[in-house]
């Protein structure tokens, strides 16, 4: 009979001890960008999955068995995701957390889905990864619709009567941001004066920032990453363009001042509630800033897709995918560092929460004035 342990950190890992010892390591395995432009948000998946990893093995593992973790390198790249996920397959895995991007996660769930492996995204928002009806995708972050919707609003209230631009990577997580926002805006009653998309991967955007200068943007909503938003942003300063910048949750890492510079000063972008102040999350937030890492953006929401499948894989009592899904999907609560959360049947978070932040001196803070 499998019993709680409860002790610090390890609350959330209740259920995972046996009275016999381990027989075998479960291999589980998390993936995102661990190297190219996005390697930023790969370093806090593999932090967070190595810092949980490292607490449950700790507490004892899970059902008596010790964890064993791989990491995988997708880049952001859907065709490389799909051989991360074959390649995952190849080493046992029994769960994935990940990826990062909605793009290698779409694609890489499928590979995960055929072998009876269970995925909880930290990161992917994009809504099709859990309207796809596969039975394995879930996600411990929220969705673009739900992002959107606070973004359309917001700007729509803010600055009525300005124009506002709205362009977006044409990635999958980019596209369905943008899309999202630019539906909730025009519902909201107001119409964007522009649409433009633009390349990932370049370092020259001043083609388009003169088309907007051009045009008097006012606010450039950006549907991507950090990386070219920050980009862009620089550009616009350069070119005299003073519209206020937008943006989502891909810019929450510091990485994106580093780019910026002081241009960045004043971008805001949606995230949800900072995780490092949730008190669930106070001991794992400490004991990773005194190893040298401050647990910023998604570390915390690799961490909790771990607990979640460790305290479901508890609860059913093995590795099982499919049982694994069915427990989360019927809306067992799970303690985790972002609080006791729950899935709907579709593998979502339920009650996503979205706040906005501003960049200032190169760190962003939650921005109460506005929220």
């Amino acid at each position: 009979m499998k019993k709680f342990l409860m002790t610090g950190v390890a609350v959330g890992f209740a259920a995972m001890l046996s009275a016999t010892s381990a027989l075998a390591d479960i291999t589980i395995g998390v993936a995102g960008p661990m190297t190219g432009q996005y390697a930023a948000f790969g370093e806090q998946l593999k932090k967070g999955a190595e810092q949980v990893v490292a607490d449950i093995n700790a507490a004892g593992g899970v059902n008596g068995e010790q964890i064993k973790l791989e990491i995988g390198d997708d880049a952001c790249d859907p065709k490389q995701a799909v051989n991360v996920a074959n390649d995952m397959v190849g080493k046992g895995i029994k769960f994935m957390a990940g990826h990062f991007c909605s793009g290698s996660s779409i694609p890489a769930s499928q590979i995960y889905a055929e072998e009876g492996i269970v995925q909880i995204t930290p990161a992917s928002t994009n809504p099709a990864f859990t309207e796809s009806g596969q039975w394995n995708t879930h996600r411990v972050c929220g969705r673009d619709d739900a992002q959107g919707i606070v973004a359309g609003n917001f700007i729509a209230k803010n600055y009525a009567g300005k124009k506002v631009a709205i362009i977006d990577d044409k990635s999958p997580y980019g596209k369905g941001l943008a899309d999202e926002t630019r539906k909730a805006l025009n519902a909201a009653g107001m119409t964007e004066a522009m649409n433009e998309s633009y390349t990932a991967g370049e370092k020259d955007y001043t083609a388009l920032v003169s088309k907007m200068k051009d045009a008097g943007i006012d606010v450039v909503y950006v549907g991507g990453y950090h990386t070219e938003g920050a980009l862009i942003l620089r550009q616009m300063r350069e070119q005299g363009l003073g519209a206020q910048m937008v943006s989502g949750d891909a810019f929450n890492t510091e990485e994106f001042w580093t780019i910026a510079g002081p241009a960045g000063e004043g971008m805001i972008f949606t995230f949800a509630p900072e995780p490092r102040n949730f008190p669930e999350a106070k001991e794992v937030v400490e004991k990773m800033k005194a190893g040298g890492y401050d647990p910023e953006g998604y570390t915390l929401y690799a961490y909790a897709a771990i607990q979640a499948w460790a305290q479901a894989a508890a609860a059913t009592g093995g590795t099982d995918g499919k049982k694994i899904a069915e427990w989360l999907r019927a809306g067992n609560p799970v303690k985790t560092v972002l609080g006791e959360i729950s899935l709907n049947e579709k593998g979502d978070i339920k009650n996503a929460k979205y706040v906005w932040y501003k960049f200032s001196n190169g760190k962003y803070t939650e921005d109460p004035s506005l929220n």
